[in-house]
């Protein structure tokens, strides 16, 4: 049975070009870097090459600081940890913003932060399913020592006004950071455009290798390292460095970066292609405008078919897609997103998730539209809580 990919914004397929620049330093150049003999300093030039790649992807200048580290997870902690440490467990500030849609690597590293006393705003995000600029304003006190917001929505792909917010904080004297891992190499990330004091990404969400990522710092802006132990990476990330994982994450942000055309005009098309089948069905919404979200995702929300059963129907075909909801084994929570922008209970309890890639083609899209209509009706035949389908449903109006 032939298996298609639709949960890219989970992780993605490491690219060949990616796989065969990584290849000869796990067996032949496998010297650790910091070591003085020949096997280590070979390895050299080829992180300083997959350096200059990560600057340039995100054009960042030679001032600033990029550390490689093992994923966003750890950038996320990293930024918010030294905030604390730096900012408010040291000086008079008190006060974190960000928002309440963020990956739990941010949620719930702020949500820690409270138990030790630190004060956190979760701000909401609208009827598209963003976050607002002047949200941000109005959440900004004397007391706030940084604000996080992601760049765009892993759930739904929504794009979120980043340079709008990084120049909100700037003004108020706020640090800002951005959870930047579903837009590299989705979107154009440029620093020097967007004035943001930190940026996390991962590879594996853009075609590299997993447990490999990176923490971009402004010049000039604090940062209290989270692990100690080392002068690796000057001193901000102590660890032996991943080689054939810096190495593959460097090239992988070249190729997203000469994809990036690609990604908005082709992989959108398909996107599109897919969400115009799903609207065309009775009792169905996706949530967000098409023009302010990543052009890979689609967030449906489907009348009377609970996201789980659609991704086990799914996968039976060889079809991965993945849910949005908050779901557990005992209880079914609504998900915050589909419920923000005005959709009633029961739609808020069915987000399933499509997420394509540049890999993916025009005939994997056919099969799954071909496929969908059958799959989903099967399923809302079973549902309690379908009956007779309706006209097919739009987004509300914004207010």
């Amino acid at each position: 049975m032939e298996r298609i990919y639709l949960d890219n914004n989970a992780t993605t397929i490491v690219d060949p070009k990616v796989f065969q620049v990584m290849e000869p330093y796990f067996v032949q150049m496998y010297g650790n870097p910091n070591s003085l003999h020949s096997f280590g300093s070979e390895v050299k030039p080829a992180l300083a090459q997959a350096m200059e790649q990560l600057y340039a992807g995100i054009n960042a200048s030679d001032e600033d600081d990029i550390i490689v580290n093992s994923c966003a997870t750890e950038g996320n902690n990293t930024v918010i940890m030294s905030a604390y440490y730096d900012l408010i467990r040291n000086g008079d500030k008190n006060h974190i913003i960000t928002s309440s849609v963020e990956h739990p690597a941010v949620g719930e590293t702020c949500r820690f932060l409270e138990s030790l006393g630190v004060e956190v705003t979760y701000l909401p995000v609208n009827q598209e399913g963003i976050v607002s600029v002047e949200d941000v304003k109005a959440a900004i006190t004397p007391r706030t020592a940084l604000a996080s917001i992601m760049w765009a929505n892993n759930e739904t792909g929504m794009i979120f006004p980043i340079k709008e917010i990084a120049y909100a904080c700037r003004n108020r004297g706020v640090l800002f950071h951005t959870d930047a891992v579903q837009a590299i190499g989705k979107l154009q990330v440029n620093v020097q455009d967007v004035p943001v004091d930190y940026l996390t990404f991962s590879a594996h969400k853009f075609h590299g290798p997993k447990g490999v990522g990176g923490l971009y710092i402004r010049e000039g802006v604090p940062m209290v390292p989270l692990l100690h132990g080392g002068e690796h990476m000057g001193g901000l990330r102590s660890g032996t460095v991943n080689v054939a994982g810096m190495v593959g994450m460097g090239m992988a942000m070249e190729l997203a970066v000469e994809n990036l055309g690609y990604e908005i005009r082709e992989v959108r098309r398909l996107r599109d292609k897919l969400e115009d089948a799903l609207l065309a069905l009775p009792d169905i919404i996706v949530v967000g405008s098409r023009s302010q979200r990543t052009p890979n995702t689609i967030l449906a929300s489907i009348r009377g078919v609970e996201g789980e059963a659609l991704i086990w129907d799914l996968n039976r075909h060889g079809i991965a897609v993945s849910t949005g909801s908050a779901c557990a084994s005992e209880s079914l929570e609504a998900n915050p997103i589909i419920s923000a922008i005005g959709a009633d209970k029961d739609l808020a309890h069915t987000g399933v998730r499509f997420s394509l890639s540049r890999f993916t083609t025009e005939q994997e899209i056919d099969k799954v539209i071909a496929l969908l209509p059958k799959v989903i009706g099967r399923l809302r035949d079973i549902s309690s809580t379908y009956a007779t389908p309706g006209p097919a449903c739009q987004m509300p109006e914004p207010q």
